[in-house]
């Protein structure tokens, strides 16, 4: 499991608004919300790579008060969301569905070979990564660059998937409400 996917079940169980954008096309704030809690200025050309394993070193050494005010940056997200129009996680999850919807009708309207090949490449390049980092003995230095590389590979190879085939993100979060205790008994 990597650093990031460490990260986001740890803001999954204290932020749940934030992590819910982080999912969608509003991701960019929910990012920005948790470099404020940790003090964190990312660099002008920082990708989103680095900026998401900066938050996640940030978190994996967290300080109880620190992870208090991610639960606090939450709430503050969820007021200025719903101050927005966003009235619960749900309807920011919804963001993220007619993002995919919206690309699947323009695939079918315009049959561009753009999102297959771009499918394909993501593929093959994951594969291919993973295959030469399992079967060869690397050099440190090409090793840490394989693994960065591999991780980017992993994130865009998920959001290849959740694109032609849907994803289980609703169907968890369905899940999860349907396992809390309802407050109306």
């Amino acid at each position: 499991m990597s650093a990031w996917t460490d990260a986001l079940n740890v803001v999954e169980n204290l932020a749940p608004t934030i992590a819910t954008a982080l999912g969608g096309p509003l991701a960019g704030g929910a990012v920005t919300a948790l470099e404020h809690v940790f003090g964190l200025t990312p660099t002008p050309n920082a990708s989103t790579a680095d900026r998401q394993n900066a938050i996640a070193d940030s978190i994996s050494s967290a300080t109880p008060e620190q992870l208090a005010a991610v639960r606090k940056a939450d709430q503050d997200y969820a007021l200025a969301m719903a101050a927005a129009g966003f009235k619960d996680t749900e309807t920011l999850a919804s963001l993220a569905v007619q993002d995919r919807a919206s690309a699947r009708e323009m695939q079918i309207s315009t049959k561009s070979l753009t999102a297959p090949f771009l499918a394909l490449f993501v593929t093959l390049g994951f594969f291919g990564v993973l295959a030469v980092m399992m079967f060869y003995n690397l050099p440190q230095a090409t090793h840490d660059a394989l693994m960065l590389m591999l991780g980017s590979l992993g994130t865009a190879w998920t959001g290849v998937i959740a694109y032609y085939f849907g994803s289980s993100a609703g169907s968890d979060r369905k899940t999860e409400l349907l396992a809390k205790p309802s407050s109306g008994q």
